[in-house]
C-alpha cells in the first residue's frame, strides 16, 4: 500500500526534555491509525510535529512524498492535512453557520483581505452543509455554538476539519469529556467517513479507539513502544504494563 505519511526518527525536544524521541512509522493511504499511551507519552506533541504546530527538532515528516518537516501549519493544511484539538476551539457567541464560514474563509488565499465578501458563495454553502451532514449536524446551522451540547460542539469541530476535504484527518481525543451516548455518535461518525480518507486518532477510551482502527501505535515516554493490530494490542503485556494495567490500578 502507498505510504501517505512517513515519520523518520522524529524528535521534539523542549530544553532538556524529549517529548518525542526518535519516532519512526509509516501510515498508508486510507489507513485508520490510533496513537495511544499514558499521559505524557508524547501523543499530542507528535500530532503537533506532524501538522506543524511545533517543528521537529530532528528527523523528517514526509507527506505524500514531500518533506514537510519545516513547512508551517497553513502550508500543510493546503496540502491536505486537517486536525481537531483536545480542547474545543470554537466561537461560542457565533452560529454554527458562522463558525463554518470562518473555517472556509481560513482556507481562502483572501482570508486576510478586508475586501472579501462576508457571505458564503453558493458552492461554499454547499460544502458547509456537506461537512455538517457528515458530522450529524444537519439543521443546526442557525444555532449559536454556546447552545450546543458539548458533544455537538465536538461534532462541529469535526465538520470544520472536514470542510477542507482533507486527505488526512488527525483527531485528538474526539471523545474526551463525552457521555457514553455521545461517544457512540462520534464513533458512528468516524466509521461513516469515506475509507479513502486517512485518519489518525488519539483516544484514551481504549474500547473506542481499538474498535475504529486498522493499526495501533503505542507511545511511552516519547518512545515508540510497539505497533500492532488492535487484537494484538489488547493482549500485549508491555502495553498492559504501561497503559492498560496502569488504568486498572487507578480505577
Amino acid at each position: 500500500m502507498t505510504k501517505q505519511l512517513i515519520l523518520d526518527n522524529v524528535t521534539v525536544q523542549f530544553g532538556g526534555l524529549k517529548a518525542v524521541d526518535g519516532v519512526s512509522t509509516a501510515i498508508a493511504m486510507g489507513e485508520r491509525r490510533a496513537i495511544i499511551g499514558p499521559n505524557g507519552a508524547g501523543k499530542t506533541t507528535l500530532f503537533n510535529a506532524i501538522t506543524g504546530v511545533v517543528m521537529a527538532t530532528a528527523g523528517k515528516v514526509v507527506f505524500e512524498g514531500e518533506d514537510v518537516t519545516r513547512s508551517p501549519v497553513h502550508a500543510r493544511a493546503a496540502k491536505g492535512m486537517s486536525r481537531t484539538f483536545q480542547i474545543t476551539n470554537l466561537f461560542p457567541n457565533l452560529s454554527v453557520r458562522d463558525n463554518m464560514r470562518l473555517a472556509i474563509r481560513g482556507l481562502s488565499k483572501a482570508k486576510f483581505s478586508l475586501l472579501g465578501r462576508p457571505e458564503l458563495a453558493a458552492a461554499d454553502d454547499a460544502e458547509a452543509e456537506r461537512a455538517l451532514g457528515l458530522s450529524r449536524l444537519v439543521g443546526r446551522s442557525d444555532t449559536l455554538v454556546k447552545e450546543l451540547s458539548y458533544g455537538e460542539q465536538r461534532q462541529l469541530e469535526m465538520a470544520m476539519a472536514l470542510v477542507a476535504r482533507p486527505r488526512i484527518l488527525l483527531l485528538d481525543e474526539p471523545a474526551a469529556g463525552l457521555s457514553p451516548a455521545e461517544r457512540v455518535i462520534v464513533a458512528d461518525i468516524i466509521r461513516s467517513l469515506p475509507r479513502d480518507l486517512t485518519m489518525i486518532i488519539i483516544e484514551h477510551d481504549m474500547d473506542l479507539a481499538l474498535g475504529l482502527v486498522d493499526w495501533v501505535t503505542v507511545l511511552n515516554n516519547g518512545h515508540l513502544l510497539v505497533e500492532a493490530a488492535p487484537a494484538d494490542i489488547r493482549g500485549n503485556k508491555d502495553v498492559q504494563d504501561v497503559y492498560l494495567g496502569k488504568a486498572r490500578r487507578h480505577a
